[in-house]
C-alpha cells in the first residue's frame, strides 16, 4: 500500500491544487492528513490563493481516499462542509510491526509523547518543517507543510511505500528519504 502523508494545507487553493496533481502523479491508495486543512491561523499570515470553499470542493471529491487528524484550526464548523471524518486526535496505522502514531502535533508531540514502544513512529505536522530523526526510543518523523513551509523548507509532502519514508516538494522532486529497519 502507498500512502500519501501532507499537513497544513490552510485553505490555500493553488497549493492544494498542486498538492492533489501531485497526490494523482503518486498513484497513492490512500491520503492522509495531519490537520489544518480549512482555516489559516492566527498566527500565520494569509496563504497564497486562501480560498477554503475551493478547497473543501476539491478534498470532497477525493472523500473515499482520505484519511484525516485534527489540526488545532479544524473545528466542528469545518466538519460540517467537509465529506470525510476530521475531528480524530489521532490515527493508528502499522508498517510490519512498527506502529505509526498519527497526529497534528499540537497535543502530542516530542515534549509530550504518546504512547510509543520502543521504535514506533511519531508522525505528525503542525510545525511546517520537514523532519526525520531518530532516538534510542522512537522516530519522529514531519511532512512539513502543503502552504506554509518554514525555516526555509519547501511546500511539500510525504509518501509511504512499503518501508520506507520520502519528502518531497509539489514538483514531486525528493527532497529526504527514510528506510524503516
Amino acid at each position: 500500500m502507498k500512502l500519501v502523508i501532507a499537513s497544513d494545507i490552510h485553505g490555500s487553493a493553488c497549493y492544494c491544487e498542486a498538492f492533489l496533481e501531485a497526490y494523482e502523479k503518486e498513484k497513492a491508495d490512500k491520503l492522509l492528513l495531519l490537520g489544518d486543512i480549512l482555516y489559516h491561523g492566527p498566527r500565520n499570515d494569509l496563504p497564497k490563493d486562501y480560498a477554503p470553499k475551493k478547497v473543501i470542493e476539491m478534498l470532497n471529491q477525493r472523500k473515499e481516499e482520505i484519511l484525516c487528524v485534527r489540526g488545532n484550526c479544524d473545528t466542528e464548523v469545518d466538519q460540517m462542509v467537509l465529506e470525510f471524518p476530521i475531528l480524530a486526535e489521532y490515527c493508528i496505522l502499522y508498517v510490519g510491526k512498527r506502529m505509526i502514531f498519527a497526529t497534528h502535533g499540537h497535543h502530542f508531540h516530542e515534549q509530550n509523547l504518546p504512547m510509543l514502544k520502543q521504535g514506533d513512529i511519531l508522525l505528525h505536522g503542525h510545525t511546517h518543517v520537514p523532519v526525520c530523526k531518530e532516538t534510542d526510543h522512537y522516530i519522529y518523523l514531519n511532512p512539513g507543510s502543503v502552504s506554509i513551509p518554514k525555516e526555509e523548507s519547501w511546500h511539500g509532502y510525504m509518501t509511504l511505500e512499503d518501508d520506507e519514508f520520502l519528502w518531497k516538494d509539489l514538483d514531486g522532486t525528493v527532497k529526504k528519504q527514510f528506510q524503516i529497519k
